[in-house]
């Protein structure tokens, strides 16, 4: 295998998005994306856990047993979640409470310990990092857009900012789980049309 692949990082991005792609993690993108601050804080904590476990597990790959593998890959994540806890927690504590119990549910994030698993735990450390980068960045790229979309018809706001007016009436639906399930499945639908296809 090549020292860097520039494909590990697009990857995640576009053709193997872990929300419009691989559908993982939905749990979290459903919860704090009626809000466009809470989806970024979520995007960039979920960035720099995914990526820091990915180097990590890379790291570590070959002095770890191949059956205690899985629960050694839990507590490393689980590090790199505490530290985005205990740092929001300290910096941002509005936001740390508005992401609630879902930031410290990263620990068993699909997408997170699905890359360890499949992709950090059989690559060297520069392509593990750019598959962290790259899936985290297309999850952020996800609950960013579908922040928008639920905030903007849902609240009449952007980053809290008004920018219908006084006098908008707030599409409600769009800030409650329906909305984000009419909204998933919509982009879900777009990405496909346009050559996002999984082929079987």
């Amino acid at each position: 295998m090549k020292l860097i692949e520039p494909k590990n990082f697009f990857a995640g991005i576009w053709k193997e998005n872990p929300i419009f792609f691989l559908m993982l993690g939905l749990c979290p993108l459903l919860a704090v994306s009626s809000s466009l601050k809470d989806a970024l804080g979520m995007g960039i904590a979920f960035i720099f856990v995914l990526t820091g476990a990915n180097i990590t597990v890379s790291l570590i790959r070959r002095f770890v047993p191949s059956h205690i593998r899985i629960p050694v890959f839990i507590v490393v994540i689980a590090t790199f979640v505490t530290i985005a806890d205990y740092s929001l927690a300290a910096y941002l504590p509005k936001l740390h409470r508005n992401l609630g119990v879902y930031l410290p549910l990263m620990v068993v994030n699909c997408i997170i310990l699905g890359r360890a698993e499949a992709f950090a735990s059989k690559n060297n450390i520069l392509n593990s990092a750019l598959d962290g980068l790259g899936m985290g960045l297309g999850f952020t790229l996800a609950i960013v857009i579908i922040a928008i979309l639920r905030e903007l018809p849902g609240q009449g706001t952007l980053f809290g900012i008004r920018t219908f007016g006084e006098n908008y009436k707030p599409f409600l639906i769009m800030i409650m789980p329906p909305g984000a399930f009419f909204v998933i499945g919509f982009l879900i639908a777009l990405k496909n049309s346009i050559g996002g296809r999984k082929r079987c």
